[in-house]
């Protein structure tokens, strides 16, 4: 198939524009299925984690120019595509299209898939996403068990860090989801997205969790500056800070952290020296220094709640307490500031461990047009390839339960 340019397009008779959307659209779905296999497997090699973000999808978002939430849910399709082969095949030939695979992957396994494909063709992308939605249902009986197996437990690991595992009932489970959620949204500045129990995003959860807590110990109605939502005490001994040396670092319970992250901590916090307490970042200066930066300064970061001031050139070695040498940064990337090794200049400027300055925005390439339909050639894609549905009207009962007769019969 031959490429046009713009001009030439009101040459083409309505026939002619249809058969180009439609052809088109099919490449477009079978190379979205090859960018995210792309996706998976910059996600299973954890690759994003050494850009210093928390997970692929933060990864994505900053990489490729994508909102965060649609990077979330496009890293879980990619996750899940390995494990439905028939869609995973039909999405790579340009027959399904992103917003039905994206639906299909929230209930499709091996052994249910080749019923659901059935469907899936029938349906419109729209009508096939309300009957996924309301597909699901559990019994009474199954209720009440998950109810009464539900558990937290909580430990001390002998390194000190704080394990915590357990179990809640569906509709806790997704309070709890929605909580973590609601807290992360905030930090981003977006709206509400999916949230996937996946293993990768568990950096980001964990960070949401701690924000979860600190919300809770905070007053209501009244935003604390970080000095004051702390309430661990940490002891240090006084060429810690003052030298970067080494010395003891622990909290109040016993446990020991390492002598970077107490200086990461003494740079946003209230210190006590013989008694007397002073406060690190003065009320006023933590307004002037919200208004400037907004959010964390890191390339690339949308966080904008549960800031720590950094302090660029360290206030105990002699760094003022001044918004020359202040700048704001979410609790993930202070760490790797601090203890990650990653740097940053009174400039604002960010250099990762090598000390390759990081851009604040990536460049996209330039690609031809035609590249994509060069890669996708082999596929044989015309206008007829992708299964749009048929558009009749949905009976959404009836919807459910052939859904519902495809789970039965693969179990």
């Amino acid at each position: 198939m031959e490429t046009v340019e713009p001009a030439d397009l009101a040459a083409f008779s309505l026939d002619e524009l249809e058969v180009e959307l439609a052809t088109l659209a099919s490449h477009i779905y079978a190379g979205t299925c090859r960018w995210l296999e792309l996706v998976a497997e910059m996600d299973r090699r954890g690759g994003w984690a050494e850009e210093g973000r928390g997970s692929c999808a933060d990864w994505l978002a900053w990489r490729c120019a994508l909102t965060p939430r649609s990077a979330r849910e496009h890293v879980r399709v990619a996750r899940t595509l390995p494990e439905v082969p028939m869609i995973h095949a039909a999405f790579a030939h340009g027959e399904l299209s992103y917003a039905k695979v994206r639906a299909l992957t929230r209930v499709a396994t091996a052994e249910n898939e080749e019923g659901l494909l059935e469907p899936a063709r029938v349906f419109t992308a729209a009508q096939l996403e309300r009957a996924v939605r309301a597909y699901r249902r559990v019994t009474t009986e199954e209720s009440r068990d998950l109810q009464e197996a539900a558990y937290l437990g909580v430990f001390w690991e002998p390194d000190g860090s704080l394990a915590i595992h357990g179990r809640l009932a569906p509709e806790d489970g997704a309070l709890f989801l929605r909580a973590l959620e609601a807290l992360r949204d905030r930090q981003w500045g977006h709206t509400r997205g999916s949230a996937e129990p996946q293993p990768a995003r568990q950096a980001s959860r964990s960070e949401a969790l701690v924000a979860l807590c600190d919300a809770a110990l905070a007053h209501p109605g009244e935003g604390r500056p970080a000095g004051e939502r702390y309430q661990v005490v940490v002891h240090v001994d006084g060429n810690v800070l003052s030298e970067d040396g080494e010395g003891a670092c622990e909290l109040e319970d016993g446990s020991a952290v390492s002598p970077e992250t107490a200086r990461r901590l003494a740079c946003d916090a209230s210190l006590v020296r013989n008694g007397r307490k002073t406060r690190a970042i003065p009320p006023a200066m933590r307004r002037a220094l919200r208004s400037r930066d907004r959010g964390c300064r890191f390339p690339g970061c949308e966080n904008r709640r549960f800031l720590d001031a950094h302090h660029v050139h360290h206030w105990a070695r002699g760094g003022p307490t001044r918004m020359g040498n202040l700048l704001l940064l979410c609790r993930r990337h202070h760490r790797l500031v601090h203890e990650g090794g990653y740097r940053v200049d009174r400039r604002g400027r960010f250099y990762d461990p090598s000390g390759q300055r990081l851009p604040a925005v990536p460049q996209l390439p330039r690609v031809s047009p035609s590249d994509l339909l060069d890669r996708n050639r082999p596929l044989r894609i015309d206008h007829d390839t992708c299964d749009p549905g048929t558009g009749d009207p949905m009976n959404l009962t009836y919807a459910v339960e052939a859904l519902l007769s495809v789970t039965a019969v693969s179990t």
